[in-house]
């Protein structure tokens, strides 16, 4: 049944045939994404923002975050802990997450809760209630979360000053938990300030994946989220952009808790959303040529063939609103250095460059990368998360939906140009070793 307070549906083939996914979007600009999934009579309700740790404004880093953790502590209608307390008496799930483009809340419930759900998120949305009382605590919270999961981990220290060495000046070279010395400064003002500028219809996504359709989505989404006044124009994301990296970086951490030493390489590259048409697919598959997996050129050289690593391997974040990340990695095995072990992976990407790709190497790379695409889809959650994060950087429906044929379409001479993105450069080298001194 149509709505009249809502654009016109749209409805576009998703990864699996026959499968239509729903495109409304609300008269207050909130988009309603639906994704039938019949299998089973339960439903994943995502409501994704387009704010993250990238969005924090100077010297309140780890804001998004912080918000986050307080985004459970209740409304004038749905005290503390009510919220989950409903959550669990229906027998679902439900968590958050705040990454460097978007914070997502969630639940998974059976089908015909999803109403009450939708009901208390929209509630959230607008009437979130904070005061010092429950403030100051949970910020103690997020400084021992940070200190549980960084303080006391090299390895997370050294991810944290490859990415700063990596965006000098971009917002991605801070950590989505926030500096230390940053987060004791945050407190109510700066949570709902942060709150307001984002936290509205027009800057949000409805994801919904489960055993409904788009009608009975569209219905709910009016009652609840279409209640909800639009502030405007939705926020404007201004950040500054990383100037061109114009020589290659190296960080070493040492520390005594470190048992085994490690080498990693983070390359500045195009995402999903800054690409030229076709080139983070071609990105894709070179790197999962070069690095994915046990049949990669970096295993088989350094793994199999010289035995000077025991592991090695690498991923590219394509899913990002700003220019991302790509990384290789390995493992010394024992009594080899990380400069030999550095020199050693140097050649084989250098081998890798000048020897080109094989047909089929190719065609298992572009088979994996779909497979896995398609597995995805066995999981509500997977596939709302495929959706609401493309949409959440800039990447539409159909963008998602082509993405397999995408992939197969990238040929060889694709994937050798990619290779210009291996460019030590630009990029950012990191050894994490032992401090033998402490």
């Amino acid at each position: 049944m149509p709505h009249s307070s809502a654009t016109p549906s749209s409805d576009r083939s998703s990864l699996v045939p026959g499968v239509k996914i729903a495109h409304h979007r609300l008269a207050n600009g909130m988009e309603v994404v639906v994704i039938p999934d019949h299998r089973t009579p339960v439903v994943t309700h995502m409501v994704w923002y387009r704010n993250g740790s990238a969005d924090d404004p100077v010297g309140q880093s780890g804001i998004a975050h912080f918000l986050e953790h307080l985004m459970f502590k209740g409304t004038a209608k749905h005290p503390q802990g009510e919220f989950s307390d409903v959550v669990t008496e229906l027998g679902g799930e439900e968590n958050a997450f705040t990454s460097m483009d978007y914070t997502a809340y969630y639940q998974r419930v059976a089908r015909e809760h999803l109403g009450t759900m939708m009901a208390m998120e929209s509630d959230r949305m607008k009437g979130l209630v904070l005061t010092d009382d429950v403030v100051i605590p949970e910020r103690d919270v997020v400084m021992e979360e940070r200190r549980m999961r960084t303080e006391t981990d090299p390895g997370a220290q050294l991810s944290e000053s490859i990415a700063a060495a990596l965006y000098a000046h971009h917002p991605y070279g801070t950590p989505i938990i926030g500096w230390m010395h940053e987060i004791e400064q945050l407190g109510r003002q700066e949570a709902l300030d942060y709150y307001h500028r984002f936290y509205t219809p027009e800057n949000a996504i409805l994801v919904i994946a489960g055993d409904i359709t788009s009608d009975e989505v569209l219905a709910l989404a009016e009652q609840t989220y279409g209640t909800i006044p639009a502030l405007g124009e939705p926020p404007k994301r201004k950040r500054p952009q990383e100037p061109e990296l114009r020589g290659a970086k190296k960080v070493t951490l040492a520390d005594p808790k470190v048992e085994q030493p490690s080498l990693q390489r983070s390359f500045l590259v195009p995402s999903a959303t800054t690409a030229s048409p076709g080139e983070s697919e071609a990105i894709e598959v070179m790197i999962q040529i070069l690095a994915g997996g046990q049949t990669s050129v970096l295993h088989r050289q350094l793994v199999v063939e010289q035995t000077c690593a025991v592991a090695a391997g690498g991923w590219y974040h394509s899913t990002s609103l700003d220019k991302t990340r790509m990384l290789v990695y390995a493992v010394p095995n024992a009594g080899v250095s990380l400069d030999e072990l550095e020199t050693a992976m140097d050649r084989a990407i250098a081998d890798f460059i000048a020897t080109g790709v094989t047909d089929k190497e190719l065609a298992r790379a572009k088979t994996r990368l779909i497979a896995d695409a398609f597995y995805a889809q066995d999981s509500q959650s997977a596939m709302a998360r495929m959706y609401g994060s493309a949409l959440a950087t800039g990447a539409t429906i159909e963008d998602v939906t082509r993405w397999p044929d995408a992939i197969d379409a990238v040929t060889a001479e694709d994937v050798m140009k990619a290779t210009r993105w291996l460019d030590a450069r630009t990029s950012v080298t990191g050894f994490l070793i032992k401090d033998e001194a402490a």
